[in-house]
């Protein structure tokens, strides 16, 4: 099993910045599918609305792609070391305001923007930004 921990979330004012984490760990990493090799992303919901793509990264952190209304601003990275997967948020916005979740796929070379692709979710973390 793959246990996901998002932790970073907090209150901010319009125009600051964030950086969420979120640490992997569990016993479906093997010697043959490591976090290292893993597409990760990361999502966030309103009540409002359905869970929404934010962010994906690439094994090597080469690839990235990002919600048209956050790029720019948002920046994902990765330390595989650490087995740890990042959000860095600047000039936050009202808007911005969700749980923020990180999603690790099924298949470790698994490429995705929907929740769909992906199997394993952490428990989420607050962002909320106020104008």
């Amino acid at each position: 099993q793959v246990q996901l921990v998002e932790s970073g979330g907090g209150v901010m004012q319009a125009g600051g910045s964030l950086r969420l984490s979120c640490a992997a760990s569990g016993r479906t990493f093997s010697s043959h599918s490591t976090f290292s090799s893993h597409t990760m992303g990361w999502f966030r919901q309103t009540p409002a609305k359905e869970r929404e793509f934010v962010a994906a990264i690439k094994w090597n952190g080469g690839t990235t792609t990002y919600l048209n209304s956050v790029e720019g601003r948002f920046t994902v990275f990765r330390d595989n070391a650490k087995n740890t997967l990042y959000l860095q948020m600047n000039s936050l916005k009202p808007e911005d305001t969700a749980v923020y979740y990180c999603a690790l796929p099924q298949s470790p070379t698994a490429w995705g923007t929907t929740s769909k692709d992906y199997r394993y979710w952490g428990q989420g973390t607050q962002v909320t930004v106020s104008s």
